[in-house]
C-alpha cells in the first residue's frame, strides 16, 4: 500500500532538517579534524579538506607537549571526583527519601537554594579553607569538595528513591537489615542507572574544568596540568605575541586527543544514560 503524498513529504521534510542540524552540529569537530591535519600556515583557512596533509603532527605533538601527562592527570581527577560525588550524593539522596526526621523539608530546601548561589560566591571562601588546609598546588581541591556531595545530584537521586516502594526496605528491616545495608544492598543496586549518571555527568563536569586548574595548579609543574589547562598553555606557548611560532596545528592535535576519552565513554554508556534520565523523572 502506497504511503500519502504528504506524510512522504513530511517525512523527507523531517529527515533533511535532522541531517541538517546533525551537519551543523558536525561541523565543528570536522573543522578540528582537519585542521590537526594541516601544516601551520594552513591552520586557520576554514577548509574542510586540507590542501597538505601532515600526519605526522599526531607523533611531534607527544615531543611538543606532555599531554599523556594531561590525560592521565584529567583521567585520575575526574575519575576521583566522579565516584565520591556518586556515593556522597547517593547516601544523602538515600537520607533524604527513605527517613522521617523533623526538620527534614526544611534542610532540603535549605539543600536546593544553595543551587541559587553562583559559583563566584564560594570561590574565595573554598580557596581560603584549601590554603589552611596545605593544598594549594595539589589536585586534592579539584576532587576533594565532592566528598560532601553536591545538591543537584542529591536532588536527582532522591528523585528516584522516592519511586522505590517502601515496603522493600520495611521488609529489610524486619529480617534484620541495617540502615546502611538498606543503602548498600537495596538502594543503590536499584539506583545504578540513575548513579551511573551522576558518574556521568561529574567526569565530563571535571573533564572539562578550566576554573579549578587555573586557581589550584597554575603555579606548579606543568606536567601536573589539566587537559583544559593544559591547552590554555600550549595556545600561549605558541601564539606569537609571547615568543612563538604560530604552531596550531598541535594545540588542534592535543584538543581532538584529549576528546577521545568522553567520547568512548558516552558511546559504551549511552544506553544507560538514556535510561537514567527516564528514571530519574519518576517520584513515588
Amino acid at each position: 500500500m502506497t504511503a500519502p503524498p504528504r506524510k512522504v513529504i513530511g517525512q523527507v521534510v523531517r529527515w533533511v532538517l535532522m541531517i541538517g542540524f546533525a551537519c551543523v552540529f558536525l561541523y565543528p569537530f570536522a573543522w578540528l579534524v582537519a585542521a590537526s591535519l594541516k601544516p601551520r600556515g594552513e591552520v586557520f583557512d576554514n577548509k574542510l579538506i586540507p590542501d597538505t596533509v601532515v600526519w605526522g603532527n599526531y607523533v611531534q605533538v607527544w615531543q611538543e607537549l606532555p599531554l599523556i601527562n594531561w590525560v592521565l592527570n584529567s583521567i585520575i581527577i575526574a575519575g576521583l571526583a566522579a565516584t565520591l560525588v556518586t556515593l556522597s550524593s547517593s547516601m544523602i539522596a538515600f537520607g533524604f527519601a527513605y527517613f522521617r526526621f523533623p526538620g527534614r523539608t526544611v534542610l532540603f530546601r535549605l539543600l536546593l537554594a544553595s543551587m541559587m548561589l553562583p559559583g563566584a560566591v564560594t570561590l574565595i571562601p573554598n580557596y581560603l579553607i584549601w590554603k589552611y588546609l596545605g593544598f594549594l598546588g595539589s589536585n586534592v581541591p579539584l576532587w576533594g569538595a565532592t566528598l560532601f556531595g553536591s545538591a543537584f545530584y542529591i536532588f536527582l537521586m532522591r528523585q528516584f528513591y522516592l519511586s522505590l516502594p517502601r515496603d522493600l526496605f520495611e521488609a529489610a528491616r524486619v529480617d534484620g537489615c541495617s540502615y546502611f545495608g538498606l543503602f548498600r544492598r537495596i538502594a543503590f543496586p536499584l539506583a545504578l542507572p540513575s548513579a551511573l549518571i551522576v558518574f556521568l555527568f561529574e567526569f565530563q563536569a571535571s573533564w572539562q574544568n578550566f576554573t579549578g586548574p587555573l586557581i589550584y595548579l597554575n603555579f606548579g609543574r606543568i606536567e601536573d596540568f589539566t587537559v583544559p589547562l593544559g591547552i590554555a598553555y600550549a595556545m600561549t606557548k605558541y601564539s606569537p605575541t609571547a615568543g612563538g611560532h604560530g604552531d596550531y596545528q598541535f594545540v588542534m592535535v592535543a584538543s581532538l586527543v584529549v576528546t577521545l576519552p568522553l567520547l568512548i565513554i558516552f558511546a559504551f554508556a549511552q544506553k544507560y544514560f538514556i535510561q537514567g534520565i527516564a528514571s530519574t523523572g519518576l517520584k513515588g
